[in-house]
C-alpha cells in the first residue's frame, strides 16, 4: 500500500501558546516546537507524521533516536505517554527538558544563578576553543554559565537550561554545525542570530523553552540509551528514526555537533582529538553508519520490537534500499503499509543541490 502527499508545509510561530488543533490536524503546540538546527530534523514533516499517527491506535510510544525531540514533542501533544531517548547527551538533555519536564520553568532567579556562578567557573572553553569558536566573550560566557548549569540542583530546570543553551550555539554558529570554524566572515550575511551574543541568545531561548514546557497528563521519560538497551516491552508504538547510511557524505551526528555534545557534559569523560583543528570528540560506533553492519542493525531492531506497532522514518537518500527494509520488516509483521511524500532538506545545502531533494516514506508495520 503506497499513499502519497506532496502537501507544502506552513511556517509555524517559535514559541508555543496552545493545544487547538488547526485545519491541518496537528496540535499547534507542536508545531510550533523550537526548531534545532539538526541534520535529518522531521520538524518541517510533523502534519504529514501527525496524519499518519492518528490512524494508528496508540497510548504508549517510544522514539528511541529522538535527535531534536519535535516527534516525541508531537506524540506527547497527542495526549499519548511517551519515552524519548538518544545515545548522545546534549538530545537526551533537550528530550528531558520537553518531553519529561511537565512544569518546571526557568524565573529571573534561576537565570542569575547559572550566570553569577562565583568563584566555581573554569576557562577550559575559553582555552581550548581559542580562534576555533565563537567571540573570546562568548566563550567566558559558555565557561560561566556551564560552571552555574552544574550548581542547579533541580535536574529539570538544567535540562531546560540547557537546551537553551545548546539552541543558543547552534544559532550563533555558522550553518548550524561545528565543521568550520576560524574565521567567519564569509558566513556573515547580516544575519540576527550571528550579530547578538550568546548570552543574549540564552536570555531569548530561556523565554522559548519556557514556553515548549507542558504537562500532558503522562508520566513521560526521557532516558540515554543505546536502541539495544531499552526494555522493549512497555510500548504500543515504536517511531524509529536511525542515522540511516546515506549515498554520499556521511551520517556522522558527532562530527557535526562535537561541541555542543561536549558541552552537555563540560567534556568529561570524553575523547578530545586535540590533533584535529576543531577539537572534535571520538565518536561512538553504531551499526546504522556503515553497509557492513546496517542491514543486520535494522533486522535486529525489529525483531526486538515486534510486539508493538513499528513506524520506520526512512529516506529515498538512505541505504538499505526501502524494498529490502519492507522485506525484513514483514518478517515480524502481518501488515506493511508505506506511506510517502516528497521533502526538501534545507540543513547544509543550497537551492542548487538536487540531493536535497528526495522522498520521505513512514513504513509502518502492525499485526
Amino acid at each position: 500500500m503506497l499513499l502519497r502527499d506532496s502537501r507544502d508545509l506552513a511556517i509555524q510561530p517559535e514559541i508555543p501558546t496552545e493545544d487547538a488543533v488547526p485545519a491541518g490536524g496537528a496540535p499547534a503546540r507542536a508545531l510550533a516546537y523550537p526548531e534545532l538546527r539538526y541534520m535529518g530534523s522531521k520538524r518541517r514533516l510533523l502534519p504529514w507524521i501527525h496524519d499518519v499517527l492518528g490512524t494508528l491506535d496508540f497510548e504508549t510510544a517510544l522514539d528511541p533516536f529522538c535527535g531534536t525531540g519535535c516527534v516525541a514533542y508531537l506524540m506527547k501533544a497527542m495526549g499519548r505517554r511517551v519515552t524519548a531517548s538518544d545515545f548522545l547527551g546534549f538530545t537526551s538533555l533537550v528530550a528531558q527538558a520537553t518531553i519529561a519536564n511537565a512544569t518546571r520553568t526557568l524565573g529571573s532567579a534561576d537565570v542569575d544563578a547559572i550566570l553569577s556562578p562565583g568563584a566555581g567557573a573554569d576557562d577550559f572553553i575559553a582555552r581550548t576553543f581559542d580562534g576555533v569558536f565563537f567571540t573570546a566573550e562568548d566563550r567566558a560566557f559558555l565557561d560561566r554559565a556551564s560552571a552555574g548549569l552544574r550548581g542547579l540542583g533541580d535536574g529539570d530546570a538544567r535540562a531546560v537550561a540547557y537546551a537553551a543553551l545548546f539552541r543558543s550555539c547552534l544559532k550563533k554558529q555558522p550553518r548550524g554545525v561545528f565543521t568550520v570554524s576560524g574565521d567567519l566572515a564569509r558566513y556573515d550575511d547580516g544575519r540576527r542570530d550571528l550579530r547578538l551574543s550568546l548570552e543574549e541568545h540564552f536570555r531569548e531561548q530561556v523565554t522559548v523553552f519556557n514556553g515548549a514546557v507542558f504537562d500532558n497528563g503522562r508520566a513521560n521519560r526521557a532516558l540515554r540509551a543505546d536502541v539495544f538497551d531499552i526494555d522493549p516491552t512497555s510500548f504500543d508504538l515504536v517511531y524509529l528514526d536511525p542515522p540511516y547510511v546515506p549515498r554520499s557524505d556521511d551520517n556522522c551526528y558527532v562530527k557535526r555537533y562535537h561541541f555542543i555534545e561536549g558541552l552537555s557534559c563540560y567534556w568529561q569523560g570524553v575523547e578530545i582529538m586535540h590533533e584535529t583543528k576543531v577539537k572534535k570528540i571520538a565518536k561512538r560506533f553504531t551499526p546504522f553508519s556503515y553497509r557492513r553492519t546496517a542491514v543486520d542493525a535494522f533486522e535486529r531492531m525489529f525483531a526486538r520490537f515486534s510486539k508493538s506497532t513499528i513506524v520506520l522514518s526512512y529516506s529515498s537518500n538512505g541505504y538499505p534500499d526501502l524494498d529490502i527494509l519492507e522485506e525484513l520488516l514483514g518478517r515480524y509483521k502481518r501488515r506493511v503499509d508505506i506511506f510517502e511524500r516528497s521533502h526538501r532538506y534545507h540543513f547544509g545545502t543550497h537551492a542548487s543541490v538536487e540531493r536535497a531533494r528526495v522522498t520521505e516514506y513512514l513504513v509502518v508495520g502492525r499485526g
